[in-house]
């Protein structure tokens, strides 16, 4: 299997921050068979020896440390296509004490997107019940009896270009919770979904955006969150990928 090249942002005895590449699957799977996963470079990386001895959360004997091992330390995920900061734990003191502060949210992470149409009002809050839709499986929507999901945004900028239909938002979000696709799903919902993204932005207008761009516009731009060992608070930030900083000079900026 090949490995990958993945850039460091921070590391320490405890802690692994990754600026991750879109195109890149975070965690192996049945259907990551033929690719390099993050979590295989993490394994190589940090010599964490993957065992699944079967068993698993809910189980009497299981304990919180052995997803560490089944993760590759990875604590959180982003999609494939996503690219941006990848917090990894190098122990699993350090990744039970991470998991902790995202399932209390009390990690504050913003992503910027760039969205189709002109997002009004400049500043807001969408919050709807997410769920996996039972005639899609692969996709996730706004469904009765969903799970309870926020992200509060702010518009950065207004953009144009000649040959896209519609006027186009670059903006920052910032979720509340952590739900599979909940950016992309919200903001599909305020009829504003991001730009190639070929699951929620409709097969001919995505179709048409990768002509132009090869990956869907989405980016986690910065994290803070309390160091597992000194539970100071720290902040992490990463500029956009290349591909999306050269998109976006290829549109002119309209005022707001």
């Amino acid at each position: 299997m090949q490995m990958i090249t993945i850039p460091i942002i921070f590391e320490d005895k405890s802690l692994l921050i990754i600026d991750k590449p879109a195109g890149v699957t975070v965690n192996r799977a049945e259907t990551t068979k033929n690719e390099t996963t993050i979590q295989d470079w993490t394994e190589n990386h940090l010599n964490i020896k993957f065992k699944d001895d079967g068993r698993k959360f809910g189980d009497k004997d299981w304990k919180p440390e052995d997803d560490f091992y089944k993760r590759g330390g990875i604590v959180h995920r982003l999609d494939k296509e996503t690219s941006g900061i990848l917090v990894i734990a190098k122990t699993p003191q350090a990744f039970v004490d991470l998991q902790k502060q995202f399932r209390d949210r009390t990690v504050k992470k913003t992503y910027t997107a760039l969205a189709h149409g002109v997002i009004k009002p400049e500043k807001g809050e969408i919050s709807v019940p997410v769920g996996r839709l039972p005639w899609n499986r692969n996709r996730f929507g706004i469904i009765p009896g969903g799970r309870e999901s926020k992200t509060l945004y702010d518009v950065l900028s207004y953009y144009q270009r000649s040959d896209i239909k519609d006027k186009l938002s670059l903006v920052a979000l910032y979720p509340q919770s952590g739900r599979t696709h909940q950016i992309r799903v919200h903001l599909k919902y305020i009829y504003h979904p991001i730009f190639a993204d070929f699951l929620y932005a409709g097969r001919k207008t995505a179709r048409s955006d990768r002509k132009m761009l090869q990956r869907f516009f989405l980016q986690a731009t910065k994290i803070s969150f309390l160091h597992p060992d000194t539970q100071k608070s720290i902040t992490y930030e990463v500029p956009l990928a290349k591909e999306l900083d050269a998109f976006l000079q290829t549109l002119e900026e309209i005022p707001h």
